[in-house]
């Protein structure tokens, strides 16, 4: 995990404690809403925690739909932050890897990820979470490898890390930190997260903050050129 100052840590606190709500739900391309803001995506396996974790870092409790039924959420949700040029929105992904769903629903899924992650200039980070009690799994090769391929900034977040002790929590994130520094397109660092506990949340956004802070600087670079 990086080392965030205390103005990092407040930046974080400040971009997240405003009002939040849902934008639209897109289950086609030609359903996306329109590109305008910079866009932080959550993708990860069903079940990993995806909506409990936009549920922290935003402080609300049902603002993201949570359920204890793997595959429910089959569409790309979107929220909007505070109202505000160039407001920042989130994207929760539909969860992959739920085999009891039926064959032709699980490629639509993955054709639309597949089609979004390509095509979406305003998606600056996808997060990819990781159930800390399981690691990566082959199928979240599948998604590591298409983010690769698109040269999509992507990130591991570890999930649920309250439900395992510190020794092993440290083992996983070894292990996984590893199997990314193979990936050349991965950002090498990892953040550890717990939605119950709160754990990592506030790393979590600081991390945002200056993910965004460095892509601001990058494009009024190029405008100077």
């Amino acid at each position: 995990m990086g080392d965030f100052s205390e103005t990092e840590i407040e930046a974080g606190r400040r971009l997240f404690a405003g009002e939040w709500n849902f934008l639209s739900a897109a289950s086609s391309l030609r359903s996306l809403p329109a590109m305008a803001g910079p866009e932080i995506a959550f993708a990860g396996r069903s079940n990993v925690g995806k909506s409990s974790l936009i549920n922290a870092l935003t402080g609300r409790h049902a603002l993201a739909r949570t359920s204890n039924t793997p595959g429910r959420t089959q569409e790309l949700i979107f929220f909007g932050g505070p109202f505000a040029p160039g407001r920042l929105v989130l994207v929760d992904m539909p969860g992959y890897g739920y085999a009891a769903a039926a064959k032709r629903k699980v490629a639509d899924w993955t054709s639309l990820i597949h089609d979004f992650l390509r095509g979406r200039a305003t998606l600056v980070r996808v997060y990819v979470l990781v159930d800390a009690r399981h690691g990566l799994k082959p199928v979240d090769d599948v998604i590591l490898d298409t983010l690769g391929e698109a040269a999509v900034s992507h990130e591991i977040v570890l999930t649920k890390c309250d439900q395992i002790d510190q020794a092993a929590l440290a083992a996983r994130s070894e292990a996984v930190s590893a199997a990314m520094r193979k990936r050349p397109a991965a950002f090498p660092d990892l953040i550890a997260t717990s939605a119950r506990s709160g754990d990592g949340i506030p790393e979590l956004r600081a991390a945002i903050v200056r993910l965004l802070a460095e892509r601001d600087r990058a494009a009024h670079a190029a405008r100077s050129r």
